[in-house]
């Protein structure tokens, strides 16, 4: 029996305006012209001198203190030295002796369980240009877009302990809720601004030291992450079975093969030749500029679903959903707030439930959103308070879903209040057992699942507006005096 041993090396492309030493924009990659956002500085031409963002550190550090960090006072950038087409000056400048910050956790849920994963480090890079390749075989050529390079990175790199590919992916996705919580990286993984990089071996249960790694370069992907692994778990497990060595090297995902296949050997620290970067000084962070950013951090997604299972009462499956986006957790909570006594389960139901399933229906984001949480809130109120059923309450969601009008306004003029006067559903009820005798006979006969019928007949008589619970106790009262 084999446990795998995984690392995850996450890159985070930081969401400032302006690159990581130069001025150039940074732009969508999928709509701006390649090479268009490029300078002597980001190109590396010969003479130029870097500067440092200030806002991509501050940014660096909200991630660093959020992970609960211990941050350094002075931080060095380094040049990492390999070539590549899109590396333009033959080297890159990153951090790694002395990173930005240090020793963090990550707590992260699982079947087993809630576990912490530990941080080595937290540090500030930029980021490479992007290389396409041709398809075509008797004329290949590689075409380089360096509107990339130099965009601000942060990369955060965990311990190695993560034991399958599941708690990988788990990993990632609130790494991710956490970096856009923070607002520092936008999370579009179709974009590439969010990268995973895996190291993973595995050992036998119970093996206490470490074997032979493989690295899984550049998954874009949860899926590809999982599946990467998964797939590289079995090789090497395949391979200490067969008696046959694990070579340490570089390893790509094939998407389409669903395999992973290597590309280079594996680099060392020294195959990079780290120096201090001649360019840039020393980084240095105040203790009372670090103080003010922890101050400015918003109320991080575990904590916050910590709050809302206490606080509203709700299962840890609802508050997950909830806390996964921080704008439908804000949304929810002024849902909750403007009701003034509406239940949060119900609302949690219908935020995650019929709001969800309309807007993914449509492809809708909560940003451009019609449902407005004031008339959210009023919308349930008449729910909770019987003015409408839950078949009508779909009904009207589904037109201020269209519409953005109040749920008031819609059953008022549509009608469609619900019906809860006792007699008047009495004499419904009996108008229609009365003009079904033959499904009233089969139903004393032994066929009791006509009651359902019965119910389904007077809804329809009432267009649905009848209350349900009314019509269920008259119901079972008539058929009683009927037998």
């Amino acid at each position: 029996m084999y446990e795998a041993i995984i690392g995850l090396e996450v890159h985070a492309e930081i969401d400032t305006l302006s690159k990581m030493f130069c001025g150039c924009p940074v732009v969508d990659l999928t709509q701006a012209e390649p090479n268009s956002a490029v300078c002597p500085v980001c190109s590396g031409m010969p003479g130029t001198l870097p500067v440092v963002n200030q806002r991509a550190v501050e940014y660096g550090l909200r991630v660093a203190l959020a992970l609960g960090c211990e941050t350094a006072p002075v931080s060095i950038f380094a040049r990492k030295n390999y070539f590549y087409p899109d590396l333009p000056k033959g080297y890159q400048i990153s951090q790694y002796k002395e990173p930005l910050a240090r020793n963090g956790l990550l707590h992260i849920r699982t079947q087993a369980g809630e576990r912490a994963v530990r941080i080595r480090r937290v540090h500030l890079e930029e980021d490479t240009g992007k290389l396409t390749h041709s398809d075509d075989e008797t004329d290949p050529y590689s075409l380089v877009d360096l509107n990339r390079a130099g965009v601000p990175l942060l990369e955060i790199v965990s311990e190695p302990d993560l034991r399958s590919a599941a708690e990988a992916r788990v990993y990632g996705e609130i790494l991710r809720n956490l970096l856009r919580y923070l607002r520092v990286n936008t999370g579009d993984m179709q974009k590439g601004v969010l990268r995973f990089e895996a190291n993973v071996s595995v050992r036998p249960v119970g093996e206490k030291d470490f074997r032979t790694r493989t690295e899984i370069k550049n998954l874009n992907s949860f899926r590809a992450l999982e599946r990467g692994l998964l797939f590289e778990i079995d090789r090497q497990r395949e391979l200490h079975e067969q008696g046959k060595p694990v070579i340490q090297q570089t390893m790509g995902w094939d998407e389409n093969r669903q395999v992973t296949v290597p590309q280079r050997g594996k680099e060392e620290e020294d195959d990079y030749r780290y120096f201090p970067e001649p360019d840039l000084p020393p980084l240095v962070v105040s203790a009372e500029w670090a103080e003010e950013i922890r101050n400015s951090l918003p109320e991080l997604p575990q904590t916050k679903f910590q709050r809302f299972r206490a606080e509203y009462e709700l299962s840890d499956y609802d508050a997950d959903i909830l806390v996964a986006e921080q704008g439908v957790a804000d949304f929810f909570e002024e849902v909750v707030e403007i009701s003034d006594g509406v239940n949060p389960k119900l609302a949690a139901n219908w935020v995650t439930g019929e709001l969800f399933g309309l807007m993914n229906q449509v492809g809708v984001s909560l940003d451009q959103l019609r449902v407005s949480p004031q008339h959210f809130s009023g919308l349930l109120k008449m729910l909770e308070e019987e003015s409408i059923n839950t078949p009508t309450a779909k009904t009207v969601l589904a037109k201020m879903f269209e519409s953005g009008q109040s749920a008031e306004a819609i059953v008022e003029s549509k009608g469609l209040s619900q019906i809860s006067d006792a007699d008047q559903l009495a004499q419904m009820v009996s108008q229609v057992l009365d003009g079904n005798p033959d499904q009233v006979a089969k139903y004393f006969d032994g066929k009791e699942s006509l009651a359902n019928w019965f119910f389904g007949q007077v809804m329809r008589v009432t267009k649905g507006k009848a209350n349900p619970q009314v019509v269920k106790d008259e119901l079972a009262k008539q058929l009683s005096l009927k037998k």
